[in-house]
């Protein structure tokens, strides 16, 4: 016995031992990432931002095609990563660290971004099928007939592509500068461009050549809830927001299976006045996140600021709660982005245009639930 307890404590030991290795060796991968800047963690400087990064040959000769539209871009092939096509007529890929640091500022800026799910690389026309349920079952002894049960139905959730753009301009002039920071200034303009945009379209987007946002589609009384439709919770006033229960009403209309990954969503002004309320007990409801990087919570779930949702007035629908990772699907295409140099619509200025594929839409209706204020 005492030599079958030896030898599974020495079989742990090597375990631990080799775990400990691999561990080691992981972790001075992942510094040796972020000390070359990886993970779109680079600065906005020039020889330290996006042209120091993996492929410096490509950097540079964007670099040079940004202030000088030199073709010799055009003879080399972007990382695959991004994809292996080449082609001049649909412009030049933007490098890879830029890319990320793009994705970094939409990341951080857009609260949609953060708590739905993100799909990348995503190509030709998305469709996902999405069970409705309905299917039926029985009881039945070992040698009885099976009779045939209800079917499922099931929904295609088929967004449409839509291509968000910029079109920042700088002088040549600017541009001759070789201090001028060519990256940072396209990350600062398009990511602030992009990132305004399809915050508006996740929001309130009506679909047409944009996502369809949560606030557009058809909304139901939640007690009367149906597929293809929000729930939603009156406010129980036709101007204000001034009791609590009523969004502890809002967070229960909710299926506690969605419940327990339930994020609130609003915007600013809304969140000021939230803080204000108390619970029975005179308790504030509000919450805020005591450790760094931990969110504010309300009611106990993580509160998510997004300055598009309406304030708070007549018929508006300020507040949403849900399970967003399984209610509502941002789709980024394999492509990614491009840009093309223009010189010629403006003499003694230079337009970048950057276009990207996007799609948007809620895929699962049960999972989230808005509140609405009397009209």
């Amino acid at each position: 016995m005492n030599n079958e307890f030896q030898k599974l404590m020495e079989d742990v030991q090597d375990g631990f031992k080799e775990f400990k290795a691999d561990y080691n060796k992981r972790l001075d991968g992942l510094e040796k990432v972020f000390a070359r800047g990886g993970l779109g963690g680079g600065k906005s400087t020039m020889g330290d931002f996006g042209f120091s990064g993996q492929n410096p040959e490509y950097n540079a000769a964007f670099d040079k095609w940004a202030r000088t539209g030199d073709q010799s871009i055009m003879s080399l092939r972007p990382r695959a990563t991004l994809t292996e096509s080449n082609d001049p007529g649909g412009g030049v890929f933007v490098p890879e660290t830029l890319d990320l640091e793009l994705d970094r500022l939409a990341t951080a800026d857009l609260a949609m971004r953060r708590i739905a799910t993100v799909k990348g690389n995503l190509t030709g026309d998305y469709k996902r099928p999405f069970s409705k349920g309905g299917a039926s079952s029985g009881w039945v002894g070992e040698q009885d007939d099976r009779e045939e049960t209800d079917t499922p139905e099931l929904h295609l959730f088929q967004p449409a592509w839509a291509e968000v753009f910029a079109l920042p301009k700088v002088t040549q002039n600017l541009l001759d500068q070789a201090g001028f920071d060519v990256a940072g200034w396209l990350v600062d303009e398009m990511g602030l461009a992009e990132t305004e945009r399809e915050g508006t379209a996740f929001i309130s987007g009506n679909g047409v050549k944009q996502p369809k946002g949560i606030l557009t589609y058809d909304t139901v009384a939640n007690a009367s809830w149906e597929f293809g439709k929000l729930g939603y919770v009156a406010g129980g006033h036709a101007s204000l927001l001034n009791d609590a229960d009523k969004l502890i009403d809002l967070q229960h209309a909710l299926k506690a299976v969605y419940r327990r990954n339930g994020v609130w969503l609003l915007n600013d002004t809304t969140l000021s006045i939230i803080r204000k309320l108390k619970d029975g007990e005179g308790n504030y409801i509000w919450r805020a996140g005591l450790v760094a990087d931990t969110p504010d919570t309300i009611l106990g779930k993580p509160v998510e600021i997004d300055d598009n949702m309406p304030d708070i007035g007549a018929g508006k629908y300020p507040i949403a709660f849900g399970d967003f990772r399984r209610g509502y699907l941002v789709g980024d295409h394999v492509v990614g982005r491009r840009l093309l140099r223009d010189p010629y619509s403006k003499k003694g200025w230079i337009y970048f245009y950057e276009y990207r594929k996007v799609l948007g839409g809620v895929t699962n209706f049960e999972a989230i639930k808005l509140l609405k204020i009397a009209e």
